[in-house]
C-alpha cells in the first residue's frame, strides 16, 4: 500500500486514495466489525480498509457477488437506523447467455440484507423474478481471506507473517485456515445453505430455480473462527433476534430527545445509534470503542471524554469505562508499555502483532492525560449518579491516580505534567494531539521533551478540584482541604507560566527546556473546559476561538490559520474535530458564552447535513466554508467515532446548562440558550436517582422557556437566569 508511509515511528495515511470517495457501509457487534461498499461487498480500492475484522485481524479481505459473471446494479444501499442491518438492493444490467439468449437488464431483483452477531456475519440473499417465463439464475460469491493484522491494514510492513493452509471444502462449506506467529490457529468459514455447482478457495459457484414472478432465498454465513470462538452457531433467526435484545438493552438507558427540527432530530438519532454499536461489553460493562475501521477497540482518553460527554444522558456509560479502567490501572514500570504505577490506559489491542510483541500496543499506557480524566469522570458520575457506595470501591484507584500526577506525570517536580516516551517504540506525542508534527514553536521546530501540554495542566487542575469534592464526600477533611489547596497553587502556577500577552491566549506547551510554544491552538479552549481559566481571560479566548483564524465556518480548527505548521487538511494542524468543538462550546458555556456554545452547534449541525447518514466524522478539513458549498471532508476519517458521535449530545448540554445531581435528586439549569434552528427540545425519561423528569424548552426571542411536563419520584428542579 503505497497511500501509508511512517514518520518518526508512527504511521500516515497518504491521500492518494479516498474513504470519502465511496461511502461505506459498516456494522460492528462486539469485537467484530464490517466495513463493506455499497454494493456490500467487500472491494481491494483505495485504502483497502474493506473487510469483516474480529479481534483486530482482517477475517475477509475480499468478497463479490456476481449474476452470471456480471457485477449487478446498485439501486439502494442502506443501514438501519439502528445501525443492524446493512440492506442492499441489486438488479442485473442486460445479460447475454451462452445459449443466446438475454436477461433483459430489471427483469432479477437481489435483496442482501446483512448482520454481525458474536463473530459470525450473517447474510440473506432474496432473488426474485420479474419476468414471465422460469430463470436458471446463476450466481456466483468470490472470497478472499487474508488474515491481515489492523496494523498490517493501516500500513505496517511486517518481515515475515504467519503461514496460510490449504483451503478446505465440504458440501455446502469452505474453510480458508491461518496460523499466526502467536501460535493462534484462525479460520475464515464460509457456510451456505444451497449446496454450490462448485466450489474452491476462492469461489463459490450457484445455480437457483427461479419461477416466474417468484423468489428464492438463500443464505451465506461466515465465522470467524478463533480457539475462542469454538461454539456452536446459532441459525439466523435466532442470532438476529439475540442480537436486537442487546441493542434494546443498550437503548434502555437513555432518555430521549426530540425537538422541533426533524433534521436535528436525524442527527441525535443516528448519534445514539452510532454510541450503541461502539458500546461493547467487557466483563458485563459497557465499554465505547474509538471508532471504524482503526480504533476498534478501548482507548482511555476516547472512552473517558465519550463518557464525559454522554454522562447526563446515560451514566452506565461512565460506570463501564471506569471499571474497565480501573481494572487494568498499571501498577509497575513497564518501559516498553510506557507504564508507570498508577496511570491509566492509553489503548488495549488484540491482534497478532501485539499479540507477538511487534508492537508495543497490546496493553499501551502512552497517554500524559488519561489518568487525570479518569479522576475528573470519576467525580462526575459521582455526581450524576450520587451512588457514594462506588466512590468507596474506587477511592484507592483515585489515590494511585493521584499519586501518579504528583510522582511520575511530573517528570522534573517543577508542579506540571510532562510526558516524554520511554523507548523509541512509543508515541512521540501523548496528548490528544498525538501526531509526532502537532507539538512546535512559533518557527514550526518541533518540541523536544520532556513536553508539558496546556491542557494537561487544566487537566490535573480539576482531578485535584475533583478529587477534592470526593474526598469531602467521604469524610476526609484534611486530605481534601491539601487537594483543594494544590488545585489553587497549580491554577497559580499555570496563569503565570502558560498565558502569553503577545498572543492574547495560552501557549501550546512548554518543551523540555521550559520554552514556550507560542502557537495559538485550539489546546487553549480545553482549558475553558477545565475551569482553571480566570473570567477576564476567558473572554479573551473564547473571542480568540470564535475569531476567523480558528473559526472555518464548519467549526473551530486545531491550529489557528497563519500559524507555522497551519494546514487544513492536516489531521491535527489545522482541521476540526467535533469533540474538540464539544468541549471547548462547553467550557465557553461554563463561563456564560451561550450564545458562542450555541454557534457552535450551529456549525456541528451544518456540517451533519453534508455528510452521509448525518454522521459526524472524527475530523474534517479545516477549510474556509464557501458560499453555497459543503465542508472538505478529511479523506481517512473513522466514522463512526465515538467522541465524534457524542458531540452533538455535548453540546446540547452545554446550550441548556443542565447537570444531574443525582444525591441531590435535582436538576439544574443554567441560562439556557437554543441556536436558531431549534424551537422546541423536549428531554424525555430523564434518570435522576431512582426518579425521572420530562422537560420541555422553547425559545422565545430573548429567552428560552422550561416546563416539567412529567415528573415520576422525588425528583427537583432549580432553574437559574
Amino acid at each position: 500500500m503505497d497511500e501509508i508511509i511512517k514518520v518518526a515511528g508512527e504511521y500516515y495515511v497518504l491521500a492518494t486514495s479516498s474513504l470519502a470517495d465511496d461511502r461505506r457501509r459498516v456494522v460492528k457487534y462486539a469485537n467484530t466489525f464490517a466495513v463493506f461498499d455499497r454494493f456490500g461487498d467487500i472491494q481491494p480500492i483505495g485504502l483497502s480498509e474493506q473487510g469483516l475484522y474480529h479481534e483486530g485481524t482482517r477475517f475477509l479481505s475480499s468478497l463479490e457477488f456476481q449474476i452470471e459473471g456480471v457485477r449487478p446494479l446498485l439501486l439502494s444501499s442502506n443501514v438501519t437506523r439502528d445501525n443492524m442491518l446493512v440492506t442492499v438492493d441489486l438488479t442485473n444490467p442486460d445479460i447475454l447467455l451462452e445459449d443466446g439468449g438475454m436477461i433483459p437488464r430489471g427483469a432479477i431483483h437481489v435483496l442482501r440484507a446483512k448482520f454481525l452477531h458474536e463473530g459470525v456475519c450473517h447474510e440473506k440473499y432474496r432473488i426474485s423474478n420479474y419476468g414471465l417465463a422460469d430463470l436458471d439464475v446463476r450466481f456466483s460469491l468470490k472470497y478472499q481471506a487474508d488474515f491481515a493484522d489492523i496494523f498490517e491494514v493501516r500500513g505496517e510492513r511486517r518481515e515475515r507473517r504467519g503461514q496460510a493452509g490449504d483451503a478446505q471444502t465440504n458440501g455446502r462449506e469452505v474453510i480458508l485456515p491461518y496460523l499466526g506467529l502467536d501460535n493462534i490457529p484462525r479460520s475464515t468459514e464460509i457456510r451456505f445453505s444451497h449446496a454450490p455447482e462448485s466450489v474452491g478457495d476462492a469461489q463459490a459457484d450457484f445455480v437457483l430455480r427461479i419461477p416466474a414472478r417468484g423468489s428464492e432465498e438463500f443464505l451465506a454465513t461466515t465465522l470467524c473462527r478463533t480457539p475462542k470462538r469454538d461454539w456452536a452457531v446459532p441459525d439466523r433467526d435466532a442470532a438476529w433476534e439475540a442480537a436486537s435484545y442487546e441493542m434494546w438493552n443498550i437503548f434502555e438507558h437513555e432518555c430521549v430527545i426530540r425537538t422541533s427540527n426533524e433534521q436535528f432530530n436525524e442527527l441525535i438519532s443516528r448519534s445514539v445509534s452510532d454510541l450503541a454499536m461502539l458500546l461493547t461489553r467487557e466483563n458485563g460493562a459497557l465499554y465505547p470503542y474509538a471508532g471504524i475501521p482503526w480504533y476498534s477497540t478501548p482507548f482511555g482518553r476516547d472512552g473517558i471524554i465519550t463518557a464525559l460527554e454522554t454522562l447526563w444522558l446515560n451514566p452506565e456509560v461512565a460506570r463501564g469505562v471506569l471499571d474497565y479502567l480501573a481494572e487494568r490501572q498499571a501498577t509497575d514500570f513497564n518501559d516498553g508499555q510506557d507504564a508507570e504505577p498508577g496511570k491509566i490506559l492509553h489503548e488495549v489491542r488484540f491482534g497478532e502483532m501485539a499479540n507477538t510483541g511487534e508492537l508495543p500496543y497490546g496493553k499501551y499506557y502512552g497517554s500524559v492525560d488519561a489518568t487525570p480524566l479518569f479522576v475528573v469522570l470519576a467525580g462526575r458520575y459521582l455526581r450524576r449518579s450520587g451512588d457514594q457506595q462506588y466512590l468507596h470501591q474506587l477511592w484507592p484507584c483515585i489515590e494511585r491516580c493521584l499519586e501518579w500526577i504528583d510522582r511520575y506525570g511530573d517528570r522534573d517536580g517543577d508542579g506540571f505534567l510532562e510526558y516524554q516516551r520511554r523507548t523509541e517504540r512509543g508515541l512521540t506525542n501523548q496528548g490528544w494531539k498525538d501526531s509526532a508534527d502537532s507539538v512546535f514553536h512559533a518557527d514550526g521546530e518541533l518540541a523536544k521533551g520532556p513536553i508539558a501540554l496546556v491542557e494537561a495542566q487544566a487537566y490535573a487542575y480539576m482531578a485535584k478540584s475533583e478529587a477534592a469534592r470526593m474526598a469531602e464526600e467521604l469524610g476526609m477533611r484534611k486530605q481534601a482541604m491539601q487537594l483543594h489547596v494544590q488545585a489553587r497553587e497549580l491554577r497559580k502556577r499555570f496563569e503565570k507560566t502558560f498565558w502569553d500577552d503577545r498572543m492574547g491566549g495560552y501557549v501550546l506547551a512548554l518543551d523540555g527546556e521550559k520554552r514556550p510554544c507560542r502557537v495559538l491552538s485550539s489546546n487553549m479552549g480545553h482549558c475553558l473546559f477545565s475551569g482553571i481559566v480566570s473570567p477576564r481571560r476567558a473572554e479573551s479566548v473564547t473571542r480568540l476561538l470564535m475569531g476567523r483564524e480558528f473559526n472555518s465556518g464548519w467549526g473551530l480548527r486545531t491550529i489557528a490559520e497563519g500559524q507555522p505548521r497551519y494546514n487544513p487538511m492536516s489531521y491535527h494542524n489545522g482541521s476540526v474535530w467535533p469533540h474538540d468543538n464539544a468541549m471547548i462550546a462547553h467550557g465557553m458555556a461554563q463561563y456564560g458564552f451561550k450564545s458562542e456554545a450555541a454557534e457552535i452547534l450551529r456549525m456541528m449541525f451544518d456540517t451533519s447535513q453534508q455528510v452521509d447518514l448525518h454522521r459526524l466524522p472524527e475530523l474534517l478539513c479545516g477549510f474556509e466554508r464557501r458560499p453555497g458549498d459543503g465542508p472538505t471532508l478529511y479523506p481517512v476519517a473513522c466514522s463512526p467515532q465515538a467522541w465524534a458521535s457524542a458531540a452533538a449530545i455535548y453540546l446540547l448540554q452545554a446550550c441548556l446548562g443542565l447537570t444531574v445531581h443525582g444525591g441531590q435528586k435535582r436538576v439544574y439549569l443554567n441560562s439556557p440558550v437554543l441556536p436558531e434552528f431549534l424551537d422546541t427540545v423536549r428531554v424525555q425519561g430523564l434518570k435522576v436517582g431512582s426518579g425521572t423528569l420530562d422537560l420541555l424548552f422553547e425559545r422565545h426571542e430573548k429567552d428560552v422557556s422550561v416546563r416539567i411536563e412529567n415528573r415520576e419520584g422525588d425528583v427537583g428542579l432549580t432553574l437559574t437566569k
